[in-house]
C-alpha cells in the first residue's frame, strides 16, 4: 500500500509524457498534479495495474485518462481502452474530459455507451471505428451481446467509482465484461471506499495491483462544519430552518432513503423553496432535467441519495446538508467534500438524532477532531423571504440530432432577440432537447421570443421547465 500525503503536488513535466501532451495540459490549465495524479500516474504510465482510492473532484479522470492515451495507437481503429462508470452523468463527464486531454493526439475517437439513448445510434458510431469506449456496465454488455463491440484489441480497462458500481449491483456485469477483455492488459480501478467486492474484483481480474491511497480529508478551515441535534419529528422542518438562516445559493441535501428525499422536497416546496429530488428510480429524461436545473442555478436545493449523487460534480456548491447521518464515515467525508472546492469556502450542516450519535463518533475518529454543536433554537431566518434561485431553465425542443449547438442558441438570444450575454447562463445541448439558463426576470420573455423567432434559420418550440 502506497500512501501519499495529500499536500504533495508535482509538475506534469516530471512524467514521461509527449511534448504535445504537456503543451495541451498547459493550455487546459493543468499546471500541477493533484495528489491522486502525482501518486498514480508514474505507475500507471509504466503499465502497472492500480487500485487507487480517489473521490469525485480529485482529478482521477486525468490520472487514468493520460495513462490510457499514452498507450493508444491512433492509426489502429479497434477499441483500445474501455472505461466503465456507474452512471450516465459520470460517463458523459469522463468522455468530455478524455476528449479534452486527447486534443494533442491525431483525431482520437471516443464513443459513450449508456442507457436512456437508443442502441441504434450507438451501434452506428461503433461501426465507424472507435479508440476509446466509456460506458455503463449494462449498456456495454448489451453491445457486446449484439456483437457491436469487440474488445480483442483492448490494452486498458478502467473501473471508475468501482465502489458505487458494486453498490448498484453491477459486480456480475463488470465480471462478464472483464472476461471478454484480453488477459494481457492494464487494469486501473478507482474507488472512493474499499468494500469487500473490490478485493474480489482485484483477485479475479488484476495482476499484482499497486494500491494507492490519498487521504480523503479536507482542510478544516475550508469547510465550516456544524452539527445540530434534532428530534426525529423536527428533522424535516429543520432543513427549512437551516436554509432560511444560512441562505446558501446552492445546496446538495443528502438523505439515506428515496422516501426521505421525497418527503424533504415536499416540505421545502410547501415553504416556497425551489427543491428537486434525485434518486435511483427516476427515468433518465427526468434525471437529466433535474441535474440541468441544479447545475445551471435555476433550482436552489437538490435532495439526493448517495448512489444517485455519484458522479455529480457541481461547481461552486455553497452548502451540503446531511438530512440523515450516514453510518459509513468515509461516505460522510465524500458527501461534505462536494462543497469548498478549489479556493471556495464551504458549509456542511448535519442534522443528528440521538439514534445516530454512534455514527457521529465514527466520523469524529476518522476526521481526528470533535464535532462543533450549535443549538437549532439559535437559528433565525435571514431577511429576504424564501430562497429563490437566480436563474430559470428554458427547454428548446431539439438538440444534437437537429445539429443545434450552444453557440447557435446564444447567438440567436443575444442577436436579433435582444438579450445581453449576462442574462444567459449555462446552455446544455442533449440528444433531443436543449436547456438554457436565463435570468429569472426575463424567462417568460425568452420563451415568447424563441417561439416567435428562429435558431439557426429554423423556427423552434420553447417552454419554461
Amino acid at each position: 500500500m502506497t500512501s501519499i500525503p495529500a499536500h504533495r503536488a508535482t509538475d506534469f513535466s516530471a512524467l514521461a509524457l509527449s511534448p504535445a501532451t504537456l503543451a495541451n495540459l498547459q493550455q487546459l490549465g493543468y499546471l500541477q498534479m493533484t495528489p491522486i495524479q502525482a501518486a498514480s500516474l508514474p505507475a500507471a504510465l509504466q503499465g502497472q495495474d492500480l487500485i487507487a482510492q480517489a473521490s469525485t473532484g480529485s482529478g482521477k479522470t486525468a490520472a487514468f485518462g493520460l495513462a490510457l492515451l499514452a498507450r493508444l495507437n491512433p492509426r489502429c481503429f479497434g477499441v483500445q481502452a474501455l472505461v466503465l462508470c456507474p452512471t450516465r452523468e459520470l460517463a458523459d463527464q469522463v468522455s468530455a474530459e478524455i476528449r479534452r486531454l486527447a486534443r494533442a493526439a491525431d483525431n482520437i475517437k471516443v464513443v459513450t455507451l449508456c442507457g436512456g439513448v437508443p442502441l441504434r445510434g450507438q451501434a452506428q458510431s461503433l461501426s465507424h471505428g472507435a479508440h476509446i469506449v466509456v460506458g455503463t456496465p449494462g449498456r456495454v454488455m448489451d453491445h457486446l451481446e449484439r456483437q457491436n463491440l469487440a474488445l480483442d484489441q483492448l490494452n486498458t480497462l478502467v473501473l471508475d467509482e468501482a465502489d458505487r458500481m458494486l453498490d448498484m449491483g453491477f459486480f456480475d456485469d463488470i465480471a462478464t465484461v472483464a472476461r471478454q477483455c484480453p488477459k494481457v492488459r492494464q487494469t486501473l480501478l478507482f474507488s472512493a471506499t474499499y468494500p469487500e467486492g473490490i478485493a474480489k474484483l482485484s483477485q479475479q481480474f488484476m495482476q499484482n495491483p499497486q494500491q494507492i491511497t490519498v487521504q480523503a480529508q479536507h482542510s478544516a478551515s475550508k469547510i465550516d462544519q456544524r452539527w445540530f441535534e434534532v428530534k426525529e419529528s423536527e428533522r424535516l422542518h429543520a432543513v427549512g430552518q437551516l436554509l432560511a438562516h444560512f441562505r446558501p445559493e446552492s445546496t446538495l441535501a443528502f438523505c439515506n432513503t428515496k422516501q426521505q428525499c421525497r418527503d424533504v422536497v415536499a416540505v421545502l416546496q410547501a415553504q416556497g423553496i425551489s427543491a428537486l429530488a434525485l434518486y435511483g428510480e427516476l427515468e433518465q429524461r427526468e434525471r437529466d432535467q433535474v441535474l440541468v436545473q441544479f447545475a445551471n442555478r435555476s433550482c436552489s436545493v437538490l435532495v439526493a441519495t448517495d448512489v444517485a449523487a455519484r458522479g455529480l460534480d457541481i461547481a461552486q456548491l455553497a452548502a451540503v446538508i446531511n438530512v440523515d447521518v450516514t453510518p459509513d464515515p468515509e461516505v460522510h467525508i465524500h458527501r461534505i467534500g462536494r462543497t469548498g472546492r478549489g479556493d471556495a469556502e464551504g458549509l456542511a450542516l448535519n442534522l443528528v438524532s440521538m439514534d445516530e450519535m454512534g455514527s457521529v463518533g465514527k466520523i469524529e475518529v476518522l476526521q481526528g477532531r470533535p464535532s462543533e454543536w450549535t443549538p437549532l433554537a439559535g437559528l433565525t431566518p435571514a431577511p429576504g423571504g424564501p430562497l429563490v434561485p437566480p436563474m430559470a431553465t428554458v427547454q428548446i425542443i431539439g438538440g444534437r440530432k437537429e445539429k443545434i449547438r450552444a453557440g447557435d442558441v446564444l447567438g440567436a438570444l443575444t442577436g436579433e432577440m435582444g438579450f445581453t450575454r449576462e442574462q444567459v447562463g449555462k446552455i446544455n445541448v442533449n440528444e433531443f432537447s436543449t436547456y438554457v439558463a436565463v435570468e429569472r426576470g426575463v424567462a417568460a420573455q425568452v420563451v415568447n421570443r424563441l417561439n416567435a423567432g428562429r435558431v439557426k434559420g429554423k423556427s423552434v418550440k420553447a417552454r419554461l421547465v
